[in-house]
């Protein structure tokens, strides 16, 4: 090991989020299941015992068996199968991946919108300021699933009939993303109104920098640090958000596994006996959640000197 990057890690390891991090065991283990759950569901394709999207590798007649363990299951199917056939364990590692990748893309799309507002109303104030923080006010009076599930209608309204199933994705991140960028807005807009009175932000104004690069430049990579916070809580309630609007059927069709899909079909026999259908996916998205959420927390510890 060279002397550059022995320098380097002596740096990561005085960190004080180094420190914090290595002296959380809850951090820890949530950072250690969030990964794993992250590499299962993104190495599917090379784990999964069967391809769901494979109609070759489905058979009706294989529908609704229990897990291998229990009385009727078959080896080849850990988990069992669902009410079409397809392998659980297989299913739940590929719905996992377009639950995460929803979630991913439907908190980006919220905190670009959010912070980018944000930074506009703060650092230009006025009348700017009050419209956009009076929208996000009136939008938090809403709870999110409702406003979720009326921008999922109003984009499935304006949808050929041939293409909602198609576009059932795109619609969900936007009607997720659409739902969340309140809250970084207001993030965003608190430091700035912190950053903008600072002597930096004042020098770059007197020699005439322009604000859209002002707001860029100097006030945008300031207003990360609690944002990183938002985004991450936001990504657990982004992925219980599509499994809810899946679940009521309002989200991924039922032939396009998610956890949310998964759980609603699986409701439907569960008088039946058939509870591995909905209890593992359950099982998983409680798993993927919980973790997300404790690796927030503590990320919101972390980040904030007056709560370490």
């Amino acid at each position: 090991m060279n002397n550059n990057t022995m320098s380097r890690w002596q740096r990561i390891k005085d960190n004080d989020i180094f420190w914090s991090f290595i002296n959380s065991p809850g951090a820890m283990v949530a950072a250690a299941i969030t990964l794993i759950c992250i590499i299962a569901a993104f190495a599917a394709p090379l784990i999964a015992p069967f391809n769901p999207f494979d109609p070759s590798q489905i058979s009706l007649w294989d529908g609704k068996l229990p897990p291998a363990w229990a009385e009727g299951g078959q080896s080849q199917y850990k988990l069992g199968t669902d009410n079409q056939g397809r392998d659980l364990l297989s299913t739940i590692l590929y719905g996992g991946r377009l639950s995460i990748i929803v979630g991913l893309a439907a908190v980006f799309l919220g905190m670009v919108l959010g912070v980018s507002l944000g930074v506009i109303s703060g650092y230009l104030g006025g009348t700017v300021d009050a419209v956009i923080m009076r929208i996000a006010d009136v939008q938090l009076t809403i709870p999110g699933i409702l406003l979720a599930i009326l921008i999922n209608g109003i984009g499935r309204a304006f949808l050929p009939l041939e293409l909602r199933d198609d576009f059932a994705i795109y619609v969900v991140i936007i009607a997720i993303g659409l739902t969340d960028w309140p809250q970084f807005a207001r993030v965003a807009r608190g430091a700035t109104l912190v950053e903008a009175n600072k002597e930096y932000v004042q020098a770059a104004r007197v020699i005439g920098l322009p604000g859209w690069l002002i707001m860029i430049r100097h006030i945008f990579p300031n207003t990360l640090r609690p944002v990183l916070v938002i985004a991450t809580i936001g990504l657990a309630l982004a992925i219980i958000s599509e499994a809810t609007l899946s679940f009521l059927g309002q989200g991924i069709p039922p032939t396009t596994p998610s956890l949310g899909t998964l759980i609603r079909v699986g409701n439907e026999y569960l008088f039946s006996g058939l509870w591995w259908i909905t209890f593992f996916p359950a099982i998983a998205l409680v798993v993927l959640v919980f973790s997300v959420n404790l690796l927030g927390d503590w990320m919101r510890d972390a980040l904030n000197p007056k709560l370490r």
